[in-house]
């Protein structure tokens, strides 16, 4: 008869007792959604940036070419979206990057030098804080344009605009933004109920609209 074999028992380290609680507590926080009435998951942003900059009215560039100091120039972008440059006169530069001026520049001065190198350098964004702007119009106190700040709701927009009048239709508030369809947003819910499901974030150019009630 062959002697009973016992099981083998487990080496617990001191540590391990106090390690048990914290794991626990990390399966119970990955678990967890995010607190009602937040704005959707897909909002939260993060640090917002707007695409690669675009040349406006107002601002102000260095335009360089090597090895030829007297083709070089700073120049402001004026209202028609032209600047002026040296040998070859306006050149058109608004919506375009600096990159793609360049470019434009480079291929003219072709016909003047020989293997032109340009570079071209913003050096004032005037027209930026028009380009970064976010508005709410319709049925408010006070329609409103104000510089998008990072983090910017709905509701912290139509706030700024003293809220909706006494004959908006709140609930059929709507967001434009570029490139996208009209969001539909229920301003009533959010300021009456604290619901914050269309509270969405704000982008850089979005236009909030609310509308007079049908009367």
């Amino acid at each position: 008869m062959q002697p009973s074999r016992s099981l083998p028992q487990l080496a617990w380290h001191p540590a391990a007792i106090w390690l048990l609680p914290l794991a626990l507590l990390l399966v119970l926080l990955t678990g967890c959604t995010s607190p009602a009435g937040a704005p959707p998951p897909e909002e939260d942003l993060g640090p917002q940036f707007t695409e690669r900059y675009r040349l406006g009215p107002g601002d102000a560039i260095n335009i360089s070419v090597w090895r030829n100091p007297e083709l070089s120039v700073s120049v402001p972008v004026r209202p028609d979206g032209h600047v002026s440059a040296p040998l070859i006169g306006d050149v058109d530069v608004g919506g375009k990057t600096p990159e793609a001026v360049a470019a434009i520049i480079t291929e003219r001065l072709g016909e003047f030098v020989q293997d032109p190198q340009v570079s071209v350098i913003v050096t004032g964004v005037a027209s930026a804080e028009y380009l970064t702007r976010v508005r709410v119009t319709g049925a408010v106190r006070q329609a409103r344009s104000v510089p998008h700040r990072p983090g910017m709701t709905v509701m912290d927009l139509v706030l700024e605009a003293g809220g909706p009048t006494e004959f908006a239709s709140p609930s059929r508030t709507r967001l434009y933004r570029a490139g996208s369809d009209p969001r539909d947003i229920d301003l009533d819910a959010i300021l009456r109920r604290g619901d914050l499901q269309t509270n969405f974030q704000l982008r850089p150019g979005d236009v909030i609209t609310i509308p007079e009630r049908a009367f």
